[in-house]
């Protein structure tokens, strides 16, 4: 029987907590009535895996959050919750009120597509306290990103910047396109994909061994040569440093999306391009979007004063060739 993501034990006793912590994200978001798919989208870029290790979908998410050991509960033979006595990930109130929404936003019955964007993951951060952007829309259901109020759940941001996402697009693909077009680039996209997806390639190889190092501090554990101190603290260590790991690789792992080769007309091409292929775009030739706060309330305004780019520099490109 495969174990419950979350616990060392199919008898629900032992906590995982690099895991455990990730329920408990996905929870708050869920509470905040987020969709399974922008929570899914939200945990795999965080870098946490199920169990066997492939990315999270929304079914399998919203399975876990519907377990009811992860509450420290479980279900009697009349269907009624009753407390097991085992840990609690998140408190029994937050589970209930979780499985209030089930019956009004259950995955398959979504019938809304979700909504794509073209700066995810670590890409895009606030200009004032450079934490990263998430994607929120506004009042009126215009797709968006802003600096998250700093909460318990999710400290640091401040909260003060938005920005509308068809603006910020708009603008990302006037100056990729631009950069795109000068000859010197483009006789280096080939080149340059292979030397970030080698970068990502060795970021793997850098979680597998903190994922191999940590099993080996399990067992270590389980046969006496470690405190319970000693192993927690190494333990949340190496799936801190595992999953960043992994998070950094996914992100660049994204260039393999783009294109190699000639292309005569690129902005048909970006018009037409699948939104992988243009977030590899994205990752291949910046590193970094800082957003800034609009001059004024309500403006339609996108420039540069708005808006720092950090362009990439290349191995493979000499100083002078390098993106500006």
């Amino acid at each position: 029987m495969p174990r419950l993501y979350g616990f060392e034990d199919t008898a629900f006793r032992r906590v995982r907590e690099s895991e455990a912590e990730g329920i408990r994200q996905a929870a708050s978001r869920r509470l905040l009535k987020q969709s399974w798919p922008a929570i899914c989208e939200w945990v795999n870029a965080e870098g946490y895996r199920t169990t066997r290790g492939n990315p999270f979908k929304p079914d399998v998410l919203a399975n876990i959050l519907d377990h009811p050991a992860i509450a420290g509960l479980a279900e009697d033979e009349n269907g009624e919750l009753v407390e097991t006595g085992g840990p609690a990930i998140i408190p029994p109130k937050d589970f209930a009120a979780i499985r209030a929404l089930r019956q009004s936003n259950v995955p398959d019955a979504q019938r809304a597509p979700a909504r794509e964007y073209l700066v995810t993951g670590v890409l895009g951060v606030c200009g004032l306290c450079s934490s990263t952007l998430s994607a929120s829309p506004s009042n009126v259901g215009s797709r968006g990103h802003r600096c998250a109020p700093s909460t318990a759940q999710h400290p640091g941001g401040c909260g003060k910047v938005r920005i509308n996402a068809d603006l910020l697009e708009n603008y990302l693909a006037e100056h990729v396109l631009a950069e795109l077009a000068k000859p010197e680039v483009a006789a280096l996209i080939g080149q340059a994909r292979e030397e970030l997806l080698a970068q990502a390639a060795q970021l793997r190889q850098e979680a597998a061994t903190a994922g191999t190092r940590q099993k080996e501090l399990g067992e270590s554990y389980a046969q006496g040569g470690l405190s319970l101190t000693a192993f927690t603290a190494a333990d949340k260590e190496l799936a801190k440093a595992a999953r960043e790991k992994s998070t950094q690789a996914l992100f660049l792992e994204q260039v393999k999306h783009v294109p190699v080769g000639d292309i005569p007309d690129l902005i048909r091409w970006w018009k037409h391009a699948p939104m992988a292929a243009k977030r590899g775009v994205l990752v291949l030739l910046l590193e970094q979007i800082a957003v800034y706060p609009a001059a004024s309330r309500g403006t339609r305004t996108v420039d540069a004063d708005r808006v720092a780019l950090k362009w990439r520099v290349w191995d493979a490109m000499s100083t002078d060739g390098q993106p500006a």
